[in-house]
């Protein structure tokens, strides 16, 4: 028999987890949200119970997500474990990619078990949520007796999954951010230096578009780092060169993020094997050059 799920937050990723294990046969008791339209939108779409706090939930079922914004939870535990709510055998989580099961762990004094359980990825709206919360890869970190049941969840999701130790959850939160904040960055960073040239913002960023997306497939299909291509993976160091003259005319201030960058990604081409020892500290001593240049010039 499946244990029965409690939801506590109705946002994107507890209306898409409610709305998908509730299609995998899991029984959802019951969901609470400050938001009485975030309940209730939920509540329509799998006939679950709208109850008035944290604690009505916490006594309704035998699995807790705690799907509130990460300033809540703490807050939410504190109040479920002041009512004496939780119980032994329950097993209370969150899907915060930044908060480690740590922040759950008054609900241990009571017996419970904490996890969690946290999908490596964006979320933009609830129908998008539901659409790919399925297939998306997990981590899962807590008390390693309630790892079976995280990976069941996952395996009802659809999900794959790998374990962490709780004390590294921030380092993994930043590697997710890297990619996924930081892409952002580097796409602004890509535009800008078109548009030193001339070109339009929003036909620099059109015209990027089909580039980036050729680079991701890349890296799906091929993976890193055969996926990376360019001057540096090259060993094209006059092409480089001609990179940085040109834009310390026209994009001064982008010279440095372009060094930092050009000095890691050597590294990269040469893990690929399409540069030599020799190329990469050639490449390396170039953006150190350049990099100390602009620091002297500050």
């Amino acid at each position: 028999m499946r244990e029965k799920i409690g939801i506590i937050g109705a946002g994107v990723v507890g209306t898409a987890v409610g709305v998908v294990l509730k299609n995998k046969g899991y029984e959802i008791t019951g969901v609470q949200d400050i938001k009485s339209e975030s309940t209730q939108q939920l509540v329509e779409r799998i006939g679950c119970t709208a109850y008035p706090s944290p604690q009505d939930v916490s006594h309704s079922a035998d699995i807790i997500f705690i799907t509130t914004s990460d300033t809540a939870i703490a807050s939410v535990v504190g109040q479920i474990a002041d009512k004496r709510a939780f119980r032994p055998g329950q097993i209370i989580l969150h899907m915060s990619g930044a908060q480690s099961s740590q922040i759950l762990d008054r609900a241990k004094e009571f017996g419970a078990l904490v996890l969690s359980v946290h999908p490596l990825q964006a979320f933009a709206s609830i129908d998008r949520a539901i659409e790919i919360l399925p297939g998306s890869v997990f981590s899962i970190e807590g008390d390693e007796e309630a790892y079976a049941l995280g990976g069941r969840i996952v395996e009802a999701l659809e999900g794959e999954y790998f374990f962490i130790d709780r004390r590294a959850k921030p380092l993994y939160h930043a590697g997710a951010c890297v990619v996924s904040n930081y892409l952002v960055t580097i796409i602004d960073f890509g535009i800008k230096l078109l548009e030193a040239t001339g070109i339009p913002r929003n036909m620099a960023a059109k015209a990027l578009l089909p580039l980036i997306s050729g680079t991701v497939k890349n890296i799906e299909n091929i993976g890193i780092p055969k996926a990376l291509t360019g001057p540096i993976a090259r060993g094209d160091l006059a092409t480089v060169v001609d990179h940085l003259h040109c834009m310390e005319e026209m994009a001064p201030e982008l010279m440095k993020l372009y060094s930092w960058l050009g000095f890691y990604t050597a590294s990269i081409a040469r893990g690929k094997g399409s540069i030599d020892e020799k190329s990469l500290e050639e490449f390396q001593k170039l953006f150190l050059r350049e990099l100390a240049r602009i620091e002297s010039a500050s």
